[in-house]
Parts: C-alpha cells; structure tokens; sequence
C-alpha cells in the first residue's frame, strides 16, 4: 500500500506540473503600451521610483533586462513592432511613420488576431496615427481633450509665460485634478468597461491600451509630484562621452518646442530638477492608471485566460550626456522595459537574454497558438518565458537614421554609414566597465578584432535591411 500511495503522490504531482507549464487555448491578449517609459522601475532596481503595480505585474511573469527597441522614436517603433519588419535606409524613420504606407500589403499583428477570430480594440496611443492600419482593429478609441490644447488639461503657469513664440506651452503641470482630467486617465476607465464587455462576449480578444505618458509634457496630478518632492538628484554624466562622435549628439528639439526652454545650449540644474520631477510623477500616474486595469482584469477573472504584455516604445534621456528626450544610439535611448505574464503556467522570473522589439509579434502568435506570417523578421523568445536555460540569438540591431547600433554580450557598438555602406563614424562602448557609456573606446587598438565581428555581425541577413 506504502508503494502505491507513493505511485499516486508522483502521477499527482507530475498531472499538476504538466498543468502548471501548459499554455491556456485561445488566450486572450491584453497589450499596453507606454510611451517613452525607461526601464527606471523598482522592478528593474530602481528604488527611486513608485510603480507598484508594474511590479506586480513583473511578479506574476517575466521581466526582460535587456530588451531593446529597433529605433528609438515613437511613430517608426511602433510600426516595427506592429508589422514585424526592422527598420530601413527609407523605411520607419520618423515620428510621423505610417506602417500601412510604408509597408503596404502587411498583416499587422493585431490584424493577424483579428484574421485568426479575435476581437480588436486599440484605446489611446497604438500606432501613432489614429487611422494607421484600421482593417486591423473592430473599433479604434481615443480620449478627446477637455481644451483647445492639444495637451488635454491647461493651467496658468505661474513660472514659464514664454508661450507666445512656442505651440506647446510649458512641458509641465502639476495641477490638483483627478486622474481622469488627463487622457491616461480616461483611458483607463475606457479600457475596463471594454474588459466588462468583453467578459461577456464569446470571442477571444487581443485589447491594446496604449497610454500617452510620460511623453511630453509631463503633466500629472498633484498626487504623483508629491511623491518624489525633495528627492531628486541628477546624472552625474551631464556630458558628451569622451571621445564620442558629433553624430551620436542632438540638440533635443522635441523638448525646446516648449516655452521656457532655450533655443540653444543646456537649460538650467533648477530647470533639469523640474523636467525629472515631472517625468517621474508620470510615470507614477501611468503606473497607476495601469493598476486600475490589472485589479479589474483579475476581479473578472479574466487574467486566469489572458496573456498580459507591457512595453515602453523606447527610452528617453533625463540630462545623461546633456542630452533629452530619445532619437539617438545610447543605451537611454535604446533600452525598454518588457513584461510579459503567461497565466496558468511557470515562468522565468527575469530573463538576461538579449531581445529586441521585432521578436514580440512572433512571440504572440506562438503563445496564442497562431501560424508565423512568413514576412516576420524576428525571432520568438516564447522559450524564454518558462526555460531559464533557454538562449537567444543574443543580438540586438537599431537604428536612428544613418546610426545602427549592434548590442551583443556587454558590447554596445555603433557605425553611422553611407548610402555606400561606410563607416563615416562609430563609438564602442563596454558595458562590463563603462555602463553610462561614458568613454567611446572605438579608436583603440586593442578592440579593433571585437569591432570587425560587430561591424560583419550588423551586416548579415538579419541586418540586411539595412543598407538596401
């Protein structure tokens, strides 16, 4: 009798595990996404920021430390992501990308649910047009302002009143309203009565929420500012690299579109100090705004069947280098924060792999059980999810124009090339000793073996798009 019970404890226990690590049927898709959202989290070990419930999100999945966007602005990363296709010599370059004009005949990913029998609904800042791809989508969504200003919520600011030579007016505002006065606001509450809906159709969704902070300005309620009054500090690295190339620099003309920015040169510490405090408050209100959807995804009972992914479209920069906003090759720009939950099964808590952003459609389908378009050109890391030996090809490619960034082990390597496809400039940078990319190694003797690797590396078949 002792060896039978001991029989049943292992098929038991084996019927359980087999359980626990099999993929639900049909799982539905919650996706949201972040603009400009660094990886400065406290799930990424940033105890200087308040996000609770993304955090709460990363404990129930897999948190990617080395998840890297393909190009570094919101229009063309979203449009990456969205088809699957790397950027190109004249293809997702901009802000104002459109991925149905510049890849015309493309299934998009949720056009790709949407064929395989899913609802689609795209709430707030999917693509970056709201009319981008629309045959992928049942219904589109945008919260509308409550002013003239494109900016959804203005008050007097008492501090910057230059607005007559700028259309953007201050890049802050800490205003005593509640969360629904801003658009992520609003779009939370749209996102759970969808979730309500959805709860009683009988279709299986794919639910893109995708939220405007902490993009310019930063504007938050005045909960959120109060959280890091008197807390912060800035970048020790408020400096070119030593040694860095002109063309890794910009003159972050996105940020001097609003008043009370100069036209040229540095802005203020006193001012810097206000910018951090402000992005940091947004990230805080989206982070809440996020929780509000997650509590009501699990009073549904819904996250029991739905994959739930979280991804910034890119990094931004906060004074490393001098530098603001995104739209450059450093790693600030570059790295992006990637959660994913897969209910009903183990995962790796936190993955080290290498990914990068054309590897999340190909990776959607697998864990919904859908077939690969053959047009996709990056990889799934689904394997990562749940085999903490499980690798990935560990190579990343980006690109801001002429500039194309390979990552690889604790490599970050940059050429800007010509239309003949030379190398007119370039900075390496190893993160092992210098992970604030601080001094450009690129010209040094003893690296030029690793950057003749790098530089073939970025030229092969996975790159190729590149210098067509």
């Amino acid at each position: 009798m002792r060896h039978i019970s001991w029989l049943l404890l292992i098929l038991v226990s084996c019927s359980g595990s087999h359980e626990k690590n099999t993929l639900p049927e049909t799982p539905n898709v919650l996706f949201i996404a972040v603009d400009d959202l660094r990886p400065e989290l406290a799930c990424y070990g940033k105890s200087h920021i308040e996000s609770p419930n993304i955090d709460r999100l990363a404990q129930q999945g897999t948190r990617f430390d080395r998840s890297y966007c393909n190009i570094p602005v919101c229009g063309a990363s979203r449009a990456s992501l969205m088809t699957g296709l790397r950027p190109a010599r004249n293809r997702f370059l901009t802000y104002l990308t459109r991925a149905d004009e510049e890849a015309p005949g493309i299934v998009t990913l949720p056009g790709h649910f949407r064929h395989n029998g899913y609802q689609t609904i795209s709430n707030g800042k999917i693509f970056h047009h709201d009319d981008d791809s629309e045959e992928s989508w049942d219904e589109i969504w945008h919260p509308r302002s409550n002013s003239s200003s494109w900016r959804d919520y203005t008050l007097t600011d008492n501090i910057l009143k230059d607005t007559a030579n700028r259309y953007r007016g201050a890049p802050f505002e800490r205003a005593n309203v509640p969360d629904a006065t801003y658009k992520d606001g609003k779009i939370a509450e749209k996102t759970i009565q969808d979730l309500q809906k959805l709860k009683e159709g009988n279709k299986p969704f794919f639910l893109a929420t995708g939220f405007y902070k902490p993009h310019l300005p930063f504007n938050a309620p005045e909960k959120y500012w109060a959280l890091y009054d008197g807390k912060v500090t800035l970048p020790e690295n408020n400096y070119p690299p030593e040694n860095a190339p002109a063309q890794s620099l910009h003159n972050f003309g996105e940020l001097r579109a609003y008043s009370g920015v100069p036209k040229e040169g540095p802005v203020t510490d006193d001012f810097a100090r206000q910018l951090i405090h402000g992005y940091h408050a947004c990230v805080s209100y989206t982070d809440a705004q996020i929780g509000k959807i997650l509590s009501e995804l699990e009073r549904l009972e819904l996250d029991r069947n739905t994959i739930v992914i979280l991804w910034g479209d890119h990094g931004w920069n906060l004074r490393e280098h001098g530098l603001w906003c995104k739209h450059c090759n450093y790693e600030t720009s570059l790295h992006t924060p990637l959660i994913v939950v897969v209910p009903g099964t183990d995962q790796v808590k936190a993955s080290g792999q290498v990914v990068e952003y054309v590897d999340i459609y190909p990776t959607l389908c697998e864990l919904a059980g859908l077939e690969l378009p053959v047009h996709l050109q990056g990889d799934s890391f689904k394997e990562l999810l749940f085999d903490a030996e499980a690798v990935s090809d560990g190579v990343a490619v980006c690109q801001w124009f002429a500039g194309v960034t390979t990552i690889r082990e604790n490599w970050f390597y940059t050429e800007w090339i010509s239309d003949s496809d030379s190398a007119y400039a370039r900075m390496l940078y190893d993160h092992r000793v210098d992970p604030g990319e601080n001094v450009n190694i690129s010209e040094r003797e003893e690296y030029s073996t690793v950057i003749s690797e790098l530089s073939a590396e970025m030229r092969r078949s996975r790159a190729e798009n590149y210098f067509r």
